[in-house]
């Protein structure tokens, strides 16, 4: 008998020839929904998130999204992210600043009202646990072809040592050669003369003074632009006061103008969450770096000035007591956000890190800085020394062995190059010398680095041209092992990171990321780029095996050398005690952050731990306890005041 198929085996077949048609037609897009459905499945996995990590997309409600540029962790456990005008002309012609805090435990927000423009200053944890922010954005950078009306520095000088002057906005000043009249853009205060007599004969000396200002022709036009250098009448002024102030300006023109910065400073408040004004900087900083030293003081170094150029060696210290500043008594140039850490004996560390502004060939040397002599020794051996710039610094678990590493790096400016580099450093040898590490994948500007409770280092994004161009942001992410100096891959974050990111690490282990700030959206570079407010959260390997320890009962305040009992009934297990101070990062530059090694002893019940004497390992503040067990598993944090 002839085989006849049934009627459902026909069209079971007719399907399946259909199917083999459109895989024919269609094959390279099947292709890839196939393997995109298999990596979503596999990722999900136990066993690959044990060996690997997870990413997870924070479900930030629409209000609360802003353009993060800053990131602190504040001893209440939530995030303070600031965005200031957020790289935005538009916000920032508004007055549109913003900041949110996050609590990562509720997953909740709140908008903080925030006085000035924030966007690109300096910040760093205080010994009370309060965030000092200082510097910001006055104006906006323009390009050669966007300026419309000429301008520039007026420096303006006061012979008389009776009193100082206070300049509005908006002061006039009319040159006695050209007849050109400029506009000041900002209020400006002109301190009185220094009168100083002579022991010898009793002769007065008067020396003027002198403050500088932003000027602009109050009409637009090229007539209006001066080339030669001009004393400057004050309108407004009468008598002996237009005798003894005077300006004095060289070529006020149409050339680019840089960002400017301010003065401004504020105390963020975790308990109040409010912002509170404190006296200002001496120097206008946009770009600064803020670094705590032994004594809990905080320096305050490099930056744009008030007229856009970087501030020549001015560097200051902020004294949280009194809540003012003073001049460092001698100079010393560094380019914009270098990374200074603290070291052992209270000298500063320079990595070469920075993120951009400055000469290429002035103050990029690493070397350890004497703060108090100004005596600088140089370390030798830095790899690529010419693409340090967007390169990341951290100090390396634990602080004790005082070892830094220097990650990727690019070229100065809008270069395109970058490197794989790392660079390592031991400080506790004699004669220290920068020697290179294991590679990244490759080259990487913007790499983002958090340190783990483990003694691993979390290595995340960037990417390898100048803000994300070409399309080259870096989809990689690994841990570096300090003890075998070797890195391991693990997950694939999914949203690109360049200019503007961080990372942070959380009180229960996880990494936050934020930010970035891409020049264009697509490969050919022909479409502006968008701000990336989705902000992620890695969760790392320790995190998904079986059991983790946990500190019970304990105190939470102790001091240098002294010691404390935490309850546990995983003290049999635990192997190593970590003090982490919380990260504050901004442009990939966070040298908040350390992992300190503690002693400790096991009870039945629990462990004793011993803080290490040394200030200048320890400086005082808050800090995260960690514990981590014989399976290298992180409990959550407990937060600890060292006074």
């Amino acid at each position: 008998m002839k085989y006849r198929p049934s009627r459902r085996t026909r069209r079971i077949s007719i399907g399946a020839a259909a199917v083999l048609v459109v895989a024919g037609m269609n094959g390279p897009a099947l292709y890839r929904f196939s393997s995109e459905k298999y990596h979503a499945y596999k990722i999900n996995q136990p066993d690959y998130k044990a060996e690997n990590g997870h990413w997870d997309l924070l479900d930030v409600p629409e209000k609360n999204r802003i353009h993060t540029i800053h990131a602190a962790l504040l001893h209440t456990g939530k995030v303070l992210l600031i965005a200031g005008s957020g790289n935005n002309a538009k916000m920032f012609a508004s007055k549109t600043f913003r900041s949110v805090l996050w609590d990562p435990e509720k997953n909740t927000y709140k908008n903080i009202p925030t006085p000035k423009d924030m966007f690109c200053a300096g910040h760093t944890q205080l010994p009370d646990g309060k965030l000092l922010v200082a510097g910001g954005t006055q104006r906006y950078e323009k390009l050669k072809g966007d300026v419309r009306k000429a301008g520039g520095l007026m420096i303006v000088k006061n012979e008389s040592p009776d009193s100082p002057k206070t300049l509005p906005a908006g002061t006039l000043f009319t040159g006695k050669a050209s007849g050109k009249t400029f506009e000041s853009k900002d209020n400006l205060l002109v301190p009185r003369a220094k009168k100083k007599a002579d022991p010898a004969t009793g002769q007065v000396t008067v020396t003027a003074s002198e403050a500088r200002v932003y000027v602009e022709a109050r009409e637009r036009g090229r007539k209006h632009s001066t080339g030669d250098t001009d004393n400057y009448r004050i309108q407004g002024l009468k008598g002996a006061e237009a005798k003894n102030l005077y300006g004095i300006a060289n070529k006020l023109s149409f050339d680019k103008k840089d960002f400017q910065g301010i003065k401004d400073a504020f105390e963020f408040d975790p308990v109040a969450e409010r912002y509170i004004r404190v006296d200002p900087m001496h120097e206008a900083r946009w770009y600064p770096t803020l670094t705590t030293l032994k004594d809990g003081k905080v320096l305050s170094v490099s930056g744009l000035d008030e007229i856009g150029q970087v501030v020549p060696g001015k560097n200051e210290i902020y004294d949280p007591k009194t809540k003012k500043w003073s001049y460092l008594p001698r100079q010393r140039f560094f380019p914009t956000y270098p990374a200074l850490f603290l070291t052992n004996g209270g000298k500063i560390f320079y990595t070469g890190s920075n993120a951009g502004y400055g000469p290429a060939t002035k103050g990029r040397t690493p070397g350890l800085w004497d703060v108090d002599t100004n005596e600088f020794d140089p370390v030798p051996g830095m790899s690529d020394p010419d693409i340090l710039e967007t390169s990341m610094s951290v100090m390396l678990p634990p602080a004790q062995d005082q070892k830094f590493m220097v990650i990727g790096g690019g070229g100065v400016g809008e270069s395109e190059k970058s490197s794989e580099k790392t660079r390592l450093v031991d400080l506790k040898k004699r004669d220290p010398r920068f020697k290179d590490g294991a590679p990244l994948s490759e080259g990487t500007r913007y790499p983002g680095g958090s340190i783990l409770p483990d003694d691993t280092v979390f290595v995340s994004g960037g990417s390898g041209d100048y803000r994300g161009r070409g399309d080259s942001n870096i989809l990689k992410a690994q841990i570096y092992d300090a003890r075998t100096g070797t890195f391991r891959k693990v997950a694939d974050p999914t949203v690109g990171r360049n200019y503007h990111s961080g990372t942070i690490l959380l009180p229960d282990g996880r990494v936050m990321i934020f930010g970035s700030d891409s020049l264009y959206s697509d490969a050919a570079n022909t479409k502006p780029g968008v701000f990336e407010k989705r902000i992620e959260i890695y969760t790392p390997p320790y995190l998904y095996r079986d059991s983790r320890p946990k500190l019970d009962s304990g105190p939470d305040r102790v001091r240098r050398g002294g010691t404390a009992t935490f309850r546990t009934r995983y003290a049999s297990t635990i192997k190593n005690v970590r003090l982490m101070r919380p990260s504050a990062v901004t442009h990939v530059t966070d040298v908040d952050q350390r992992s300190i090694a503690m002693d400790f002893n096991r009870s039945a019940d629990g462990i004793s731990v011993t803080v290490p004497k040394d200030r200048s390992l320890v400086p005082s503040g808050w800090y995260m306890l960690f514990v981590t067990d014989d399976q290298g598993t992180p409990s959550k944090a407990r937060w600890v005041e060292v006074p």
